[in-house]
């Protein structure tokens, strides 16, 4: 099947897919200093607002979403330039390497070494240590969780003040829990499109869809551990009202689960991360929207988080579908909920 992408031209079908989404250069902000470097190798931009502080500031990690395929600095210009005005904050875009020519932990350790080299030199922009936030939308919340996680253990380092997970896609063990089937067809993201770029992101290719999709890539032993984390029966029952099917048992195919191993590592899959590092992790906030077929991915982790004695601010978009942050202000329109969870987020930050 992964031949079959490449034959029909999906190299084309990205490149102008990352042409479309790549966003406006835009002008000077009265308001803030910006400027891109580069950290350990990685491009980013840094957003200071210009204004005296009376202290160091917060500092953001921002990790942009696309399905770790699509994004740019570009592309999230306006939202990072938002939060820093309103929020009086350093934000740090991070322009991560994109899959498939990259595949997972390139993402992942490009995110990651960006956060440790900002936690050693916060000095240098102003920002107090202690107040360092990692934030990403989609498959930026993902990058941000993995980082997050990975950051737990490490003595050498200043903590993390906080976690933002923007309708994060934080599993690829059930492509069939209820939001995935609610949603399945509800613009920005698609049930098979989320298979698909968790699969180019792993592998560069989308061979085992049709596995993954059904669920016969996870051997039943593996199910049965994990059910306690993924499994419908942890999300609210309010949620499940909409049309949700039973589900017919699948056989387990060996040979999908061995191309797809890795899906189910923690740094890409954080919602398998065990007890012991989940209940280290910083005070956290998350967003879901009622028409994204990720939002059960979110419920679930604020669960963990939660039963592991977590802080979790929850705010959820009755009325939002994914990718509703990333289009504010997006080519002059906007969309009002949008505006309401980019808000909830300034507000959070706030309270840090």
């Amino acid at each position: 099947q992964g031949r079959i992408l490449e034959k029909t031209g999906l190299c084309s079908q990205i490149s102008f897919g990352r042409y479309v989404r790549q966003g406006r250069k835009l002008g000077l902000d009265p308001k803030l200093f910006i400027q891109d470097l580069q950290f350990n190798k990685v491009p980013v931009r840094v957003y200071q607002p210009k204004g005296t502080s009376v202290g160091r500031r917060r500092g953001i990690l921002f990790f942009h979403g696309g399905g770790w395929v699509f994004g740019s600095l570009d592309t999230y210009e306006k939202v990072c330039r938002y939060l820093s005005r309103e929020s009086d904050s350093v934000v740090v875009s991070v322009q991560y390497r994109l899959a498939p020519e990259h595949k997972y932990p390139a993402a992942f350790e490009d995110c990651l070494s960006v956060t440790q080299h900002f936690l050693q030199n916060t000095e240098h922009y102003g920002v107090d240590p202690a107040r360092v936030i990692v934030c990403g939308d989609s498959a930026g919340g993902n990058l941000a969780a993995a980082v997050s996680q990975t950051l737990t253990g490490r003595s050498d380092l200043p903590k993390l003040r906080a976690q933002i997970l923007i309708y994060p896609g934080l599993q690829a063990m059930d492509f069939n829990l209820p939001s995935y089937h609610q949603n399945r067809g509800v613009p920005l993201l698609f049930r098979e499109r989320a298979a698909f770029f968790a699969l180019l992101y792993l592998n560069g290719d989308a061979m085992h869809m049709k596995e993954v999709l059904e669920g016969s890539h996870i051997p039943p032993d593996m199910r049965l551990k994990y059910r306690k984390w993924v499994s419908p029966d942890n999300i609210p029952e309010k949620f499940k009202v909409r049309g949700v099917k039973p589900l017919m048992p699948i056989d387990f195919i060996a040979e999908a689960y061995e191309g797809v191993k890795r899906l189910c590592e923690p740094n890409l899959c954080p919602l398998l991360a065990e007890d012991s590092v989940v209940h280290q992790l910083p005070e956290s906030f998350i967003l879901t929207c009622e028409y994204d077929v990720l939002r059960d991915d979110g419920l679930l982790y604020k669960k963990r988080l939660e039963d592991n004695g977590v802080r979790v601010t929850w705010f959820h978009l009755e009325d939002g579908f994914h990718g509703i942050i990333s289009l504010y202000d997006y080519c002059g329109f906007s969309f009002p909920s949008g505006k309401r969870g980019l808000d909830s987020i300034v507000k959070f930050i706030e309270s840090l």
